[in-house]
């Protein structure tokens, strides 16, 4: 469950929630709404009358408040239009979507489950929080971006190491806490997996006879024990069985991306203009542009071979790069790149100093 709008602080016009099947990846419905109609608004005009005959919008409301009404309007129809009723709910934690649905079909009908993406995200957004309401938090050798980022991707990592199993999970979430905060003058590696296969380079060294060096410097006990429950709220059991599953959204992040490449957000159009290449986002994401196909002959457009060859080339190239990108190996290639990169600009800051910043100078 996502949902896009098309214009940033919450103030769009337009917008659209959509419902994704985490197992097959299809778009299954999708509520396109808008708030907006220039026929009704210049209907005050002496020469516009008639409102009839024209898509009017169809929601009145503020635009955060969009996903939620969207959300339940899927859910309210599912079964008399869809025939299906929906079980589960994964969502992001950014809106009250879920609470307007979670009784839809009967008392706790709707169980919620979470992106365990963006619940890594809420590790990195809780502590920067943290850092900045609390003074001296952070600083060299404190709690520093890297550190947090750090903290994140180990956090990110023990949830995906341990599918289907809460109590191994829950013990990896805060093994990787006190791996982190180790460092050469205090070794706290107690609770990370032993053996020659542990992700823990001291337990690693230690299983095979050799003294693990370790040149970073801890983080002090004061800082510790700062983060300490803010990090282990995000330990709870609870919060890790609705991650269990090991799925993320980001097959909604996609859909969004197909959308904008067809209804951009710097141009600003009407509901029939969206409704329109939404569905054409539909149609290319859950078929690709073979899907098209069958619509132009609907339509009683004549298509001919060559168009044909074109789109299963368009097809074919675009799951030939999906399954590249997806290999094991490409993604641990990207991951280090965007480590070195962030590396390099740390270095660069940390050498400049502040050189921009909003009002500062």
């Amino acid at each position: 469950m996502a949902a896009a709008w098309w214009r940033r602080g919450y103030s769009s016009l337009n917008g659209c929630t959509t419902i994704i099947s985490i197992d097959t990846g299809k778009v299954l419905d999708t509520e396109i709404m808008s708030h907006y109609c220039r026929t009704c608004k210049t209907n005050d005009n002496v020469r516009y009358k008639n409102k009839e005959n024209h898509e009017c919008s169809n929601y009145v409301g503020s635009s955060g408040n969009m996903e939620p009404v969207g959300v339940y309007r899927m859910f309210e129809r599912s079964k008399r239009l869809r025939k299906l009723q929906y079980s589960q709910y994964y969502g992001d934690g950014d809106s009250k979507g879920f609470e307007e649905v979670k009784n839809i079909y009967g008392n706790n009908s709707v169980e919620k489950l979470e992106c365990i993406g963006h619940v890594q995200k809420r590790v990195g957004s809780r502590l920067r929080k943290l850092k900045k309401n609390e003074k001296g938090l952070g600083g060299k050798g404190k709690l520093t971006d890297k550190f947090i980022d750090k903290l994140q991707n180990y956090y990110g990592i023990a949830i995906r190491s341990n599918v289907g199993n809460l109590v191994e999970m829950q013990s990896a979430v805060i093994a990787a806490f006190f791996h982190c905060c180790s460092g050469k003058n205090k070794e706290m590696h107690r609770q990370c997996p032993t053996g020659p296969n542990s992700w823990c380079k001291f337990q690693k060294a230690k299983f095979a006879g050799i003294k693990f060096v370790d040149k970073s410097p801890a983080l002090p006990n004061s800082v510790v024990n700062s983060i300490k429950k803010t990090y282990m709220d995000l330990c709870d059991q609870k919060l890790l069985k609705k991650c269990l599953h090991g799925k993320t959204q980001n097959c909604n992040e996609s859909f969004n991306n197909v959308v904008w490449s067809i209804v951009p957000k710097e141009t600003f159009v009407e509901l029939q203009t969206l409704r329109l290449g939404i569905n054409i986002a539909i149609i290319l994401f859950n078929s690709g542009f073979a899907g098209l196909l069958p619509v132009f002959q609907k339509l009683g457009v004549l298509t001919g071979p060559d168009l044909k060859m074109f789109y299963w080339s368009l097809d074919n190239t675009r799951i030939v790069d999906s399954t590249r990108h997806s290999k094991p190996s490409v993604k641990q290639s990207r991951k280090k790149r965007r480590a070195s990169k962030k590396s390099k600009i740390l270095k660069f800051e940390a050498k400049e100093g502040t050189t921009y910043k909003p009002g500062e100078f």
